[in-house]
């Protein structure tokens, strides 16, 4: 087999060159669909991961991991048991549908982007009563739902239904802009819209749900971000590109802006913590240490700092210890006392679970 030598150059610390050896694109993947189709689906019998919502082909339940993974990683959705707490505390669309906010909160806990969690509700609701609580199958229908993208109606025809279909997450997209050696960005409109093509022509109508699952896994596992395993490619012989970890191309990022977040750390006489229930549209519903203005805090110690990322922001948490609350403290609107077993049954956004965790612990 011949190889192409790709030098890799690694930061400047390392002080060394890599070489990456890739096979030589012997045909191209469109024109070879055949033999493409061929060696994917053999190395993903052998090698394709045990997943539980590739055990079934519930609709429903493909449709929450799809919308759980939308941005989650699979290794948190599986190692901290996510999937399947929520299809334990909704085990079907009706019971989705008539789940109240603090228990869909409650579940959907640690996963972030909380507003996912609410359009899975909606998409549910519309299952129910305009459908029987049947899903539709057909792409325009399943189009109409609520928060169900190209992406996601071309998963469930796939993965449920087990029907032709074309769909593009993240690691697919790269799996094809380095298969057709891809030298636009992915994330612009025409670049975009050119790589679903591809995926289209791809695409196999007859074994749907394996290629789709296959060609995903290929971009998480093989064909990754950075440096890709060619050697491992079970279709390297049908990738067109010379230097694969250039690709693929994409925009100019969006600035990370950095933030300061003052919040406060009050108990009662009774050993209640101060929380306030979120009202603004991201986190509508959760519990949280009320967020004050750092002047109002100015002579109250710090007492932890954590740090976490949301969207294009990366915050800086700092608790402030207000101690016991004075005689005749009162609450502003959405702050609340709560015992510690009231906290262990509330949905929490995962930084200030965390910290109130840490600190009913410490002090």
């Amino acid at each position: 087999m011949d190889f192409l030598q790709c030098p890799l150059y690694l930061p400047r610390k390392s002080r060394s060159i890599r070489v990456v050896l890739k096979p030589r694109c012997e045909k191209d993947a469109i024109e070879g669909r055949a033999g493409f189709h061929s060696a994917l689906h053999g190395w993903f019998s052998k090698h394709g991961r045990d997943y539980p919502w590739r055990r079934t082909t519930d609709p429903y339940q493909i449709l929450v991991s799809e919308v759980m993974l939308q941005q989650t990683q699979i290794a948190t959705v599986l190692g901290k048991g996510y999937f399947t707490r929520f299809i334990e505390a909704f085990p079907d669309v009706a019971a989705l549908a008539a789940a109240e906010d603090a228990p869909l909160l409650k579940a959907w806990e640690g996963l972030g982007y909380y507003r996912r969690a609410r359009m899975l509700r909606e998409t549910a609701r519309a299952v129910v009563h305009l459908h029987g609580g049947r899903f539709p199958e057909e792409i325009e229908d399943l189009g109409k739902l609520p928060g169900i993208g190209p992406y996601t109606a071309g998963a469930l025809r796939a993965f449920a239904f087990g029907k032709p279909s074309v769909l593009v997450d993240g690691n697919v997209a790269r799996v094809i802009a380095r298969l057709m050696d891809f030298n636009e960005p992915i994330d612009a409109t025409s670049g975009l819209r050119q790589i679903w093509s591809w995926a289209g022509e791809l695409a196999d109508p007859r074994k749907p749900r394996p290629y789709h699952a296959a060609l995903m896994e290929l971009g998480q596992r093989i064909c990754r971000p950075g440096v890709p395993d060619c050697l491992g490619c079970p279709v390297s012989r049908f990738c067109r590109c010379s230097a694969p970890e250039n690709l693929p191309l994409k925009g100019r990022k969006t600035a990370i802006t950095e933030v300061d977040e003052h919040v406060l750390w009050l108990r009662d006489r009774k050993g209640r913590v101060l929380l306030h229930q979120e009202a603004g549209a991201r986190r509508t519903g959760l519990w949280k240490l009320p967020v004050r203005k750092e002047s109002e805090l100015a002579g109250f110690a710090e007492i932890l700092k954590q740090r976490y990322g949301i969207t294009r922001f990366r915050v800086t948490m700092r608790v402030h210890d207000g101690g016991v609350a004075a005689p005749g403290f009162q609450p502003v609107d959405g702050d609340s006392w709560k015992t510690p077993e009231e906290i262990a049954a509330l949905a929490l956004a995962a930084p200030f679970r965390k910290a109130v965790e840490r600190l009913l612990h410490e002090i």
